[in-house]
């Protein structure tokens, strides 16, 4: 009877073997988890950093008849968001804000990355920091490319002929663009005598660019695409014999 006892169960030392074995199983399981975890928080963050960037400068794949139709708050109110909330909430009864440019379902979350921390923002990236290492998401190289890119060209009238210096004060460009702080401004230039005019800082989105001849009240009316880092060359030609 006692061999067959001993026979049918374990000794001490299979025990042992079979705890340890259990322990490994069981440990490797949860370091598994544990980087499966990890990485699904990765993931998450990085696809939210993706929308807060998209929220901020808008999303170049969103286009309408081939032309860009979506650029963020930036594009709305023409300046950066002071703070992540700006993208929520409008920061100050702004009328050119036109958000919120997240789904925060009313709570804070969007702010947060897969561990819980919130983000950092800065002029140029967003960064997380709740793995113990940073996750960056740069939308743009420098505040310039979105605030300070050129608008330039030249303006003639149906001939193609040049306003020359009796008619160049006669023309005036305006440009309506976000003023960075909840309204618009117009900015206004006169070409020079071969029709050549420049407008500088212009911040991103679609604007309006009126050519007005004063003598005539003749007005060219063109809606313009601003893309970051971007010079525009546009070519005003007046559909009359004006000079």
């Amino acid at each position: 009877m006692n061999r067959l006892n001993s026979q049918s169960g374990f000794t001490l030392i299979e025990l042992v073997i079979i705890i340890v074995i259990v322990g490994i199983i069981t440990a490797v399981a949860v370091i598994q988890m544990s980087t499966s975890l990890d990485t699904t928080k990765s993931e998450n963050t990085k696809s939210e950093l993706d929308e807060l960037a998209f929220a901020i400068a808008g999303n170049p794949a969103l286009t309408s008849n081939g032309a860009r139709t979506d650029f963020g708050y930036v594009g709305d109110v023409g300046g950066l968001p002071p703070t992540l909330d700006a993208l929520v909430q409008n920061p100050g009864g702004y009328a050119t804000w036109n958000g919120p440019y997240v789904e925060s379902g009313g709570s804070s979350e969007y702010k947060k990355d897969g561990w819980g921390v919130d983000y950092t923002y800065t002029d140029t990236l967003i960064r997380s920091t709740g793995s113990g290492s940073n996750i960056d998401k740069v939308f743009v190289s420098s505040r310039a490319d979105l605030l300070s890119n050129t608008v330039k060209g030249f303006v003639v009238d149906a001939n193609h002929s040049m306003p020359g210096t009796t008619y160049d004060d006669s023309l005036v460009l305006r440009l309506t663009i976000p003023n960075g702080s909840g309204g618009t401004s117009i900015s206004s230039v006169n070409p020079d005598a071969r029709g050549n005019f420049t407008f500088i800082n212009i911040p991103i989105g679609n604007h309006l660019l009126s050519a007005i001849y004063i003598p005539d009240s003749d007005t060219m009316r063109y809606h313009i695409t601003i893309t970051p880092n971007c010079v525009i060359n546009l070519d005003v030609i007046f559909p009359h014999d004006l000079w």
